[in-house]
């Protein structure tokens, strides 16, 4: 057991004196690496080469993203448009529509079929998948399926969801940060949460019984602000995760339009959240 102990002990230790002792070298304007002794691990062929944890490298060759090992091996494809560190060891990687979070060595800790991942407090992950949210710890274990409208933190204890045009909040009134339990279901049979039933004065933007030519026209246009964030932010990513390089370079301006017009559409399609959701409910709540 202590032979096993020492084995695993040296690993780790070599691991990370590989890694101390690896540098990043630049040559004809690309990137590569070298060991200690100046031998060339990755040849110079790279855009960006990002240090990722203590056992990896974030890759990225013309505008894809990928992650190489400490040997030089591509653990995970470059493929990617968007590449962003998470606290560190952890990468979001992902296209449209196929976003997945990997660790330091290339593990897929959640798989590539998200269409967004978002960082969460008390070291939980937002999903979202098919106008659906959900919520994943960094084990990959998925501690909400995703089968919600709305999900959202006001406070670090505190949780608030939609599911079926009604609101839902849980507390954990023991802490200061909220930790979902593993089975979510039992959440209302334990101590440690308090589940409370919202009813929300959502404004008289929800209250419509008939859709008129006006309130279409103003939920349309009220979709606009959130389709240019979530453009800028992903043109942001494509970038390798440095901001400052999309308001310096203009490269980003031709792929602006198109982007732009699938967030709008994907919004303002959304049968849950979308600018129309509210209206959608109260129709169908008039036609029971």
């Amino acid at each position: 057991m202590k032979k096993l102990l020492y084995l695993i002990s040296f690993i780790l230790f070599f691991q990370h004196s590989v890694l101390a002792e690896q540098t990043i070298f630049s040559e004809k304007n690309k990137f590569g690496i070298k060991d200690e002794q100046q031998n060339i691990i990755a040849d110079a062929k790279y855009n960006k080469i990002i240090r990722l944890g203590e056992k990896g490298y974030i890759v990225q060759k013309k505008s894809r993203f990928g992650i190489m090992d400490l040997c030089g091996n591509i653990v995970v494809p470059i493929k990617y448009r968007h590449a962003e560190r998470v606290l560190g060891k952890y990468v979001k990687l992902g296209n449209y529509g196929d976003y997945g979070l990997y660790d330091e060595t290339g593990f897929a800790v959640l798989p590539p079929v998200y269409d967004s991942i978002d960082l969460l407090f008390g070291g939980m992950l937002l999903t979202y998948d098919n106008y659906k949210y959900g919520v994943s710890d960094f084990n990959g274990k998925m501690l909400l399926d995703n089968i919600f409208e709305d999900i959202y933190m006001p406070k670090p204890n505190v949780m608030r969801l939609e599911y079926k045009g009604q609101w839902y909040e849980i507390e954990k009134v023991s802490s200061a940060t909220l930790t979902l339990p593993n089975d979510y279901k039992t959440i209302a049979q334990n101590s440690e949460f308090k589940v409370t039933n919202l009813v929300v004065n959502t404004g008289v933007a929800s209250g419509y019984s008939v859709l008129t030519f006006t309130d279409y026209l103003i939920k349309l246009i009220s979709s606009i602000s959130p389709a240019h964030e979530q453009t800028i932010d992903q043109l942001m990513l494509s970038q390798g995760a440095e901001t400052v390089n999309i308001f310096i370079k203009l490269t980003w301006l031709p792929m602006y339009p198109v982007n732009f017009a699938r967030n709008y559409y994907r919004n303002v399609r959304n049968p849950y959240n979308g600018p129309l959701s509210d209206v959608r409910y109260r129709l169908k709540s008039k036609l029971k």
